[in-house]
């Protein structure tokens, strides 16, 4: 008897290893992979701007690395005692305006370096619904909890998304023309927009990217439809009921897993684990002979880890 429908997931050609240098951009949802890839140790770069829930904010963030252009202090505001940026999630917002031009210029620095030297960017898109900051007709990333009557909110149209996608494509291809492009949707859904305009705004999203792949050699990997038709449950999502729960993040990464990572890197995956629960390990008596046993061969197991890939840290 078959009580699920499964979304069909082939192997990709250009499979992700050890030695493979990822960008991870996006909505909420790429920091659960992006934590996925961090805990087993791949050479991962995720979200140096902080979360960025549509395609402009990514895009914006992807053509400024790319051309080199700096924020300057006109591009920063005070707001509730800190500076912000409308391009950037509040995480970099500072309350020294110094500080926070440079983790934005850094971030930028550190975004094209990852784009030049990446085998692998995944995009995920969270949503099509963008705010414009009335006073000068500015699409912003973040609002920064600045009253919405300073903004416009918009839903961007299939066409518009698609020439969003293509300029990012275009400014990677300049710097990097042989990395691998993954696009994906987010499976949260942003119900605060409403039932049928979440619906809206995922469609635009898919609908363009399916329109970028069959003009680019871009490719995509199907977490929304995996958690909207494969866990078709309310016990996979948080008490929200709007995040996927740590059994769909987990359930969605082996999809992923299985589809975009390579044979040869599962040993060393599960080695990392061993090492990371291992880590995680709170003894009784931290002076007990077997304590201390167990340390020295937790150490074992790193330095043999570290021999094989330096640039692993714990």
């Amino acid at each position: 008897m078959k009580l699920q429908t499964q979304i069909p997931l082939q192997k990709s050609v250009n499979q992700i290893a050890y030695k493979s240098h990822l960008l991870i951009l996006g909505s909420c949802f790429s920091e659960h992979i992006g934590a996925k890839f961090e805990h087993f140790k791949f050479q991962s770069l995720q979200n140096p701007f902080g979360i960025l829930f549509h395609p402009k904010a990514i895009e914006n963030l992807i053509e400024r690395s790319v051309s080199s252009t700096l924020y300057s202090e006109k591009e920063v505001f005070f707001q509730n005692e800190r500076w912000h940026c409308f391009d950037a999630h509040s995480v970099l917002s500072d309350t020294s305006k110094d500080a926070l031009l440079l983790k934005l210029n850094k971030g930028l620095e550190a975004s094209k370096k990852r784009i030049k030297e990446a085998s692998h960017i995944i995009i995920t898109l969270g949503t099509a619904w963008v705010y414009r900051k009335v006073e000068n007709e500015r699409i912003v990333s973040n609002c920064h909890k600045i009253p919405q009557s300073e903004f416009k909110k918009e839903l961007l149209s299939v066409y518009e998304v698609i020439n969003c996608l293509k300029n990012c494509i275009q400014q990677i291809r300049k710097i990097n023309k042989n990395v691998a492009i993954v696009f994906t949707v987010s499976p949260v859904r942003h119900l605060k927009d409403g039932f049928v305009e979440n619906q809206k705004s995922k469609a635009h999203l898919i609908a363009a990217i399916h329109e970028i792949i069959e003009q680019d050699s871009a490719l995509y990997f199907p977490s929304y439809e995996i958690m909207m038709d494969e866990l078709r449950d309310y016990r996979f999502y948080e008490t929200d009921m709007v995040h996927p729960n740590q059994l769909a993040v987990d359930y969605i990464w082996l999809k992923f897993k299985k589809a975009w990572i390579s044979n040869t890197a599962f040993s060393s995956m599960e080695k990392v684990e061993e090492v990371q629960k291992g880590l995680q390990h709170r003894p009784f008596n931290e002076q007990s002979e077997q304590h201390q046993k167990f340390i020295k061969t937790l150490e074992k197991k790193i330095t043999y880890l570290q021999q094989e890939y330096p640039f692993m840290k714990f």
